[in-house]
């Protein structure tokens, strides 16, 4: 039969670049001209997948190569083998002993020797055993490549592609992060918005309002690149709170974050943060813990909402309805001024809850008093301020003492399976089924991960002994709200640093009310 509308297909997958100049295209495209050539056929059209996995069909080369066959552009499809059209064994004998043969195309694969031309060969018959074999390999490369880049993770080189905003890639071997300055300084300044009291929202507006690039306009511009997305170049708060929460800016790096379902299966899935990979100190930090702590603190407690002046008022989001559990929400009058009042009444009504309405003046008054009552007692007594400061930090500081335990829990069990590894690759030496050579190569490699875990343990483990000796925070603690006594008005900053929530009571018939201020770290009251 002769070749007279022949289509060769080519694909390299990145794991065959590994393999060198036997899998690359080129090499295929000699390889398949050369046979269509000798059988007096002619090349109509090249079909070429770079980069694909062959466990893939959704490939772009492989559906024009079907929309071909379908208009009768190309009778004949010629391969190097059959894993290079394919690695999933039930797809490739869909193609060739359903789809080709309903639109009459015969199909080659040169180095297995399968034509379709000939039904009775032997090897059609071997044709579903070779498929499970390619499918087999692309099953056991993906689980080489998985432990391949596990253990570099553990090891601790960085094994993604992008850094983080504000970091850059580093020139040595474990590719560290390295402070990207520019873009470093506008996330140090979003750290220092958000403990002025502004909302993400706000931070978003200002940064854009300013004209500085978002991360991915950044990127861009920084590699000189025309971006392949139409990417919009404003902050959005998803991106603000994104950089907040990031520890990555403490010098910590987080790997083995997400993985695919299978080889097969390519969708990503989240790895529980227990089996993560965490290495504390991995590169040089953008925000000082204590920055990080207070923030965090900010971002756990009320959000607040912003005005229309694009402010958001010093005590938004804190102030609590003692009887039903809403929040205050805060209504401006006609002429300028603004009073408070339970939301559940606002919106449902009276039935379900009394109105708390007080004005914003007189509630101010109220709670600056309280503060400065509160920052004189600091004043007078630091001692019990720092005292109340350590317990407290203890019990907040509960979270990350857990995860130190269960990262260093992780590592003693790596210990124990890399001492495994050691010895079982020197029994292997000694019965000769390891060459020397490459026993050596996994010795080194095993013990290099060894030293890092060893030191990442000695860390944490510092780390830890460490838990509660607090004093140097608490210090600074007590001067940093000393410096809110001289206030003459409430600032958001002050609110946030100072109160965990606010009740407001409703107004008895004699005229009083209760109000209780919770605060941060509370000894006053």
């Amino acid at each position: 039969m002769a070749f007279d509308k022949t289509g060769i297909y080519m694909r390299l997958s990145r794991d065959d670049e590994k393999a060198g100049e036997s899998m690359s295209i080129e090499h295929q495209r000699i390889i398949l001209q050369k046979y269509v050539k000798e059988h007096g056929g002619a090349v109509i059209d090249e079909y070429v997948d770079d980069g694909w996995s062959g466990t893939n069909f959704d490939r772009p080369a492989v559906k024009r190569l079907l929309e071909d066959a379908k208009a009768g552009v190309i009778n004949t499809i010629v391969v190097k083998d059959l894993s290079r059209f394919g690695r999933n064994y039930i797809q490739v004998g869909q193609y060739i002993d359903y789809i080709f043969p309903a639109y009459g195309i015969r199909f080659i694969a040169i180095n297995d020797n399968v034509d379709t031309a000939d039904r009775c060969s032997t090897a059609i018959d071997m044709m579903p055993i070779m498929n499970v074999f390619n499918e087999w390999h692309a099953a056991n490369t993906s689980k080489k490549i998985r432990a391949v880049l596990e253990a570099s993770q553990r090891s601790g080189k960085y094994t993604n592609w992008n850094y983080p905003y504000g970091y850059r890639a580093g020139n040595d071997e474990n590719r560290t992060a390295v402070i990207d300055q520019t873009a470093a300084s506008v996330v140090r300044r979003i750290f220092d918005l958000r403990l002025q009291g502004n909302s993400i929202r706000a931070i978003a507006k200002i940064l854009t309002d300013e004209g500085i690039p978002n991360p991915a306009t950044y990127f861009t511009k920084l590699n000189g690149q025309k971006s392949e997305k139409r990417c919009s170049p404003y902050w959005v708060p998803k991106t603000v709170m994104w950089i907040l929460t990031n520890p990555t800016y403490l010098g910590t790096t987080i790997q083995h974050r997400t993985t695919s379902v299978s080889y097969k299966n390519h969708k990503v899935v989240n790895i529980p943060e227990n089996e993560r990979i965490i290495k504390q100190n991995a590169h040089e930090a953008i925000i000082s813990r204590d920055i990080w702590d207070r923030v965090q603190s900010i971002n756990s407690s009320a959000r607040g909402r912003v005005d229309k002046g694009n402010n958001v008022h010093a005590l938004s989001g804190l102030l609590v309805c003692p009887d039903c559990g809403k929040k205050l929400k805060f209504k401006s009058t006609s002429n300028g001024k603004g009073y408070f009042v339970c939301r559940t009444y606002a919106d449902i009504g009276k039935r379900y809850c009394s109105s708390h309405s007080i004005t914003e003046k007189a509630l101010e008054q109220v709670i600056l008093l309280d503060i400065r009552s509160m920052l004189n007692y600091a004043t007078v007594d630091e001692r019990k301020v720092k005292e109340q400061f350590i317990r407290e930090q203890a019990k907040h500081g509960g979270k990350d003492r857990r995860s130190d335990e269960i990262q260093i829990k992780t590592l003693k069990h790596r210990l124990v399976g890399l001492d495994k590894l050691i010895q079982s690759a020197f029994e292997e030496k000694v019965l000769g089924n390891l060459p020397e050579g490459v026993c050596i190569d996994l010795l080194q490699k095993y013990q290099a991960e060894k030293a890092t875990v060893q030191s990442s343990i000695s860390e944490i483990e510092k780390r830890l002994a460490q838990t509660g000796n607090t004093d140097e925070g608490a210090e600074e603690y007590v001067q940093r709200i000393k410096r809110y006594f001289w206030c003459e008005n409430l600032t958001r900053e002050m609110c946030l640093q100072l109160i965990d929530f606010i009740t407001v009571g409703e107004k008895s018939t004699q005229g009083g009310r209760d109000i209780h201020v919770y605060y941060k770290f509370s000894y006053a009251h």
